[in-house]
C-alpha cells in the first residue's frame, strides 16, 4: 500500500477539467503494472477497452488512476448525492450507500448495478469519505450478489482531493448493462448462523464497535477488534503484517471461521471483513444486520458489570 505523506518538491500543475490542482509529487507521472486482459468478452462498458483486471481487496492510487485512464474500471461514490455533486473523482459514478441499504435484496442490488453500468467481469474500486466504512459496506454487498471483482481504495475522498488528484463535477452515466445473479452465501450471516456456530472449535464472533460499547454489552462470546485500529492516517486499513498481529493476539488464524459485526447495519464490521481478507483469512462471514437486530430479536447479550472501563486497551 502507499505512504502518503508529502515531501518538499516544485509545484507540478495537474490538468483537470475546469480547475487546476498540485498533485502530490509522489503520485505525479506514476503508472502502475499493465493490467491483465482478459479473454472475456464482456467488456467494463461501451467504448472501454478489454483489459479485465483482478482486483485486490484494497486498490492503490497508482492502480486506480492507470485504470480509469484506460477506461477499464467502474469507480463508485457511496456518499451522499449532494457530496457527489459537489466534486468526486474522475468518472466515479454516485451509488449512496443509503440506496444500497434500501435495496435490502440480492434482486435489487443487482439492478443497482446494471443502471451503473457494472456487468459481471466489471472491475469497481468503491470509495467514501468516512475512512473507508462506508464503502466497505457497499463493496462487500455487491460482492454478495455475485460481483467479485470489487475493491476498496486506499483512500477517502478528503485524502485523494487533498493530494491534489483527479477530481471533477460532471454527473456520470453509463450504458445499462446485464448482470448475472449469483448470491455468495458463504460471505452472508444471521442471528441463527450465529446461535448455530457459537461455541465451535476455531469459530470466532468479532465486534469491531469501540472498546466502551463492547465493555457495556456484546454477543456472548465475542471478541473485541475495534474499528479504530484498523486504519491510519495515510490509508484505511493498515498494513498486512499490523492486522495479522492484531488477529494473532486474539488467537484468530487463517483457517478460523469469523464473523464480524458491528452496532446497526454492518458498516464497521465491513471494513473488519475486508482487514481480515487482507490479512488471509479463508473464511469470513458478514453478520450485515448486526448487534441491533440480536437485541430485536431478544438474544442472549453478555455484560461486564464490574469491567475496568479505565483499561480500554483493545491492542
Amino acid at each position: 500500500m502507499c505512504c502518503l505523506i508529502s515531501t518538499p518538491s516544485p509545484i507540478i500543475s495537474a490538468k483537470k477539467k475546469k480547475s487546476q490542482s498540485i498533485i502530490n509529487p509522489k503520485y505525479e507521472n506514476r503508472t502502475s503494472k499493465k493490467p491483465k486482459k482478459s479473454n472475456s468478452s464482456n467488456d467494463p462498458g461501451k467504448g472501454e477497452q478489454s483489459v479485465q483486471p483482478i482486483l485486490s481487496y484494497l486498490i492503490d492510487v497508482d492502480t486506480l488512476r492507470t485504470l480509469i485512464r484506460k477506461k477499464a474500471i467502474r469507480v463508485v461514490d457511496v456518499r451522499r448525492t449532494e457530496e457527489y455533486n459537489k466534486g468526486h473523482i474522475e468518472s466515479a459514478v454516485s451509488i449512496p450507500l443509503a440506496s444500497v441499504l434500501d435495496a435490502e435484496s440480492p434482486e435489487k442490488v443487482i439492478t443497482i448495478m446494471q443502471d451503473a453500468g457494472i456487468g459481471d467481469h466489471t472491475p469497481v474500486a468503491v470509495y467514501d469519505d468516512t475512512f473507508g466504512a462506508l464503502a466497505a459496506r457497499v463493496a462487500w454487498t455487491f460482492q454478495y450478489a455475485g460481483h467479485a471483482n470489487t475493491s476498496l481504495l486506499e483512500l477517502t475522498f478528503s485524502q485523494w482531493k487533498n493530494h491534489g488528484l483527479e477530481t471533477e463535477k460532471k454527473i456520470n452515466k453509463f450504458p445499462l448493462t446485464h448482470h448475472s445473479m449469483n448470491v455468495n452465501k458463504d460471505i452472508y450471516a444471521d442471528a441463527e448462523y450465529v446461535e448455530r456456530t457459537q461455541g465451535m472449535e476455531n469459530n470466532f464472533l468479532l465486534d469491531s464497535r469501540e472498546r466502551l460499547n463492547f465493555l457495556t454489552e456484546h454477543i456472548p462470546g465475542a471478541t473485541n477488534l475495534p474499528y479504530t485500529m484498523l486504519g491510519t492516517q495515510e490509508s484505511i486499513l493498515r498494513n498486512t503484517s499490523e492486522i495479522k498481529r492484531f488477529l494473532e493476539n486474539r488467537r484468530i488464524s487463517s483457517e478460523s471461521e469469523v464473523i464480524a459485526y458491528c452496532g446497526s447495519v454492518g458498516t464497521l464490521s465491513g471494513l473488519a471483513y475486508y482487514a481480515l481478507k487482507m490479512a488471509g483469512v479463508k473464511n469470513v462471514r458478514l453478520y450485515s444486520k448486526s448487534f441491533k437486530d440480536w437485541k430485536r430479536l431478544g438474544k442472549p447479550v453478555d455484560e461486564f458489570n464490574d469491567a475496568n472501563y479505565w483499561d480500554l486497551s483493545a491492542e
